[in-house]
C-alpha cells in the first residue's frame, strides 16, 4: 500500500463542539488523494451507494451501515458509488468531559483495530435519521446557546444507537497500542492540567517515544492533542455560557489565563473574547 502525506482536517464546522451535515451523491474523487486526520471523532451514516474507505484497510461502507472515524486516525476515501449520508463530527474530549465516555468504546475499538464499520438494525434506520434530521437543526450557529443542552442529548442518543449496535455484533477487542492508549488519555484528561510527562507514563513509555509515534501515526505531538482538546473546550464554553475568559482558562487546564489567551489567539487568530463577540454576531 503506498503512503501518502497526513494532511490536518480540523476546524470543520468552524470548530463547533458538534456539527452536523447531509451528504448527497458525490463523483469519485481523484487518485492519490492525501489521508487526513482530524482534531474531532466522526461518524457517517450511509443512506443510499457505497463509500470506499482506507482506515488504514480498505473498508466498504453501504446502506444501512455507520462508519466510525475516531479523532486522529488517518483516513482517505478511495471511491464514492451514489453516496448519501448523515455525517456528525464531534469533540471527543468535551464529550467525554460530561461523563458520557462510555460511549465513545466504539471509537476506541477502532483505534486498536476493530472495524470501523457498523451495520445499524433496519428498524432502526428511520429513528436514528430522524435525530441526525433534529441535532442538525439544533446546531445551526443561530441556536449555538439556547440549544445546547439539546444537541448534547441528541448525540448521546445518536452514539448509543450506535454503540448498541456495535456491541451487538462486537469481536474480542485487541490490545489498543501505544498510540490508542494515548490518544484515549489525552481525550479522558486534557481538561487537566497533564503534561506530555504524564500521557508518556500512561502508557509506559518515553517522552520521546509518544511524541515520536503520536506525530508520525496522526500528524500531531502529544502536546498538540492536549492543545487541540483544551481549545475545543475553550471554544464550546465560550459558545455556550457567559462565564468569564480566566475562569474558563481554569477549566479548561490553564493556571495562568494570560497564557491561556496566547495559545487561544495563536489557534484562532483572536484572542478568546473577540472570538465569542464575532461568534455571537
Amino acid at each position: 500500500m503506498a503512503v501518502h502525506p497526513i494532511q490536518r482536517d480540523d476546524l470543520r464546522g468552524g470548530g463547533a463542539p458538534i456539527f452536523v451535515a447531509r451528504r448527497r451523491p458525490l463523483d469519485i474523487p481523484r487518485s492519490g488523494a492525501e489521508r487526513v486526520t482530524h482534531q474531532f471523532a466522526a461518524l457517517e451514516f450511509c443512506t443510499a451507494g457505497r463509500l470506499r474507505m482506507e482506515q488504514p484497510d480498505a473498508w466498504t461502507l453501504e446502506a444501512g451501515e455507520a462508519l466510525l472515524v475516531p479523532a486522529g486516525l488517518p483516513h482517505r476515501a478511495i471511491a464514492r458509488e451514489g453516496f448519501e449520508a448523515w455525517s456528525l463530527g464531534f469533540c471527543a474530549s468535551c464529550f467525554a468531559a460530561e461523563d458520557a465516555g462510555i460511549l465513545l468504546g466504539p471509537f476506541e475499538r477502532v483505534r486498536a483495530g476493530g472495524s470501523p464499520v457498523v451495520r445499524v438494525p433496519r428498524a432502526r434506520h428511520a429513528f436514528l435519521e430522524s435525530l441526525f434530521a433534529e441535532l442538525q437543526e439544533a446546531t445551526e450557529p443561530a441556536r449555538y446557546g439556547e440549544s445546547r443542552a439539546v444537541a448534547h442529548s441528541l448525540l448521546t442518543l445518536v452514539l448509543y444507537e450506535v454503540e448498541r449496535a456495535a456491541r451487538a455484533e462486537a469481536s474480542p477487542s485487541k490490545p489498543a497500542g501505544i498510540v490508542a492508549d494515548a490518544l484515549r488519555f489525552i481525550e479522558r484528561h486534557c481538561l487537566e492540567r497533564i503534561t506530555l510527562g504524564d500521557v508518556a507514563a500512561a502508557v509506559g513509555r518515553s517522552r520521546a517515544y509518544v511524541t515520536t509515534a503520536l506525530s508520525q501515526t496522526t500528524g500531531r505531538s502529544a502536546v498538540e492533542w492536549i492543545v487541540a482538546g483544551r481549545m475545543a473546550e475553550a471554544r464550546r464554553m465560550l459558545l455556550h455560557s457567559d462565564e468569564m475568559v480566566d475562569v474558563i482558562a481554569e477549566r479548561v487546564g490553564y493556571a495562568d489565563p494570560t497564557h491561556f489567551i496566547r495559545m487561544f489567539r495563536r489557534a484562532h487568530g483572536a484572542t478568546p473574547a473577540a472570538w465569542r463577540a464575532s461568534k455571537r454576531r
